[in-house]
């Protein structure tokens, strides 16, 4: 049985020598020396009799700096690990909705309709003609309407004219059906996740990961583009596929990503329009916490 004057000298040799921890400490890392060297922070008798009749001392003192400031380094890591998540996702879903099939296989996807080669590239101008337009519309909008509604709108009607084009495909439609699903998907990714993702992207990274954070974002988008240019004809050839969706099924998983693309920037991402990178950072370090 431990006595009364015995506990109280190891509380108060105790509390010394954590307040004396906790003028020392300057930054988290330094626990460990500090466990190593406190010994000059009291009386040399004082520290030996805390050393043997406390030997949990020190494992306390990291508690403690771990429910202090330990917190709040926990907070900005957790913050910045969502920061690149959020664009890391930004960028994939950038070519998940399959802007490149759109850009990269225009001509094959409209001969694959029965149209002849001159219709198909002239349709094929078209498209290029409606994604310059509306990327012009959308850097005059983009701060009056704010990032999430162009975001959120643009990925909501790429996802149905994906699902259109998939349908018109399934049914055996041809020609102007599908011109006009990829007309008003090309404006809706044109107008939204085109040139608005970029402006995130320059937008939600604090300075000191910025550079980084970028590379890794553009990283994932190159990827993602490589997967999607990649797997298109795969899905759009194989036989299984063909016989039973008739080349539409490539074009559903478009739009469902387009789909899942207008909930993560609904659920996830907040509007950066107006605000400085101090004012988002402080709303990221609270969304860490």
């Amino acid at each position: 049985m431990v006595r009364p004057a015995a506990l109280v000298l190891r509380i108060a040799l105790g509390a010394i020598f954590v307040y004396a921890a906790w003028v020392k400490l300057r930054e988290p890392w330094e626990l460990f020396a500090l466990a190593i060297n406190s010994y000059d922070l009291l009386p040399l008798k004082a520290v030996e009799l805390v050393a043997r009749t406390l030997p949990w001392l020190e494992m306390a003192i990291g508690l403690m700096l771990i429910v202090g400031r330990g917190l709040r380094i926990t907070a900005t890591v957790t913050s910045l690990v969502l920061l690149v998540f959020i664009g890391v996702m930004l960028s994939v879903f950038q070519q998940f909705v399959g802007i490149n099939v759109v850009l990269y296989y225009a001509t094959d996807i409209f001969k694959g309709m029965g149209l002849t080669t001159n219709v198909s590239l002239f349709q094929t101008i078209i498209v290029g003609a409606v994604n310059l337009l509306f990327t012009i519309v959308a850097i005059l909008t983009v701060d009056y309407f704010g990032r999430r509604p162009l975001q959120i709108i643009g990925a909501l009607v790429m996802a149905v004219s994906m699902i259109a084009l998939g349908m018109d495909f399934w049914i055996g439609g041809k020609g102007m059906v599908a011109l006009v699903c990829m007309l008003a998907y090309t404006a809706g990714f044109a107008v939204s996740w085109g040139p608005v993702t970029w402006v995130l992207l320059s937008e939600i990274f604090p300075n000191q990961i910025r550079g980084k954070a970028m590379a890794v974002a553009v990283a994932a988008q190159w990827i993602a583009n490589y997967l999607v240019s990649w797997t298109f004809p795969i899905l759009d050839n194989n036989p299984y596929l063909v016989d039973h969706f008739k080349h539409g099924f490539a074009y559903w998983i478009y739009g469902v990503m387009g789909v899942l693309a207008a909930l993560f920037m609904w659920r996830v991402v907040p509007e950066t329009k107006g605000r400085t990178l101090e004012q988002m950072e402080a709303i990221w370090q609270g969304e860490g916490k």
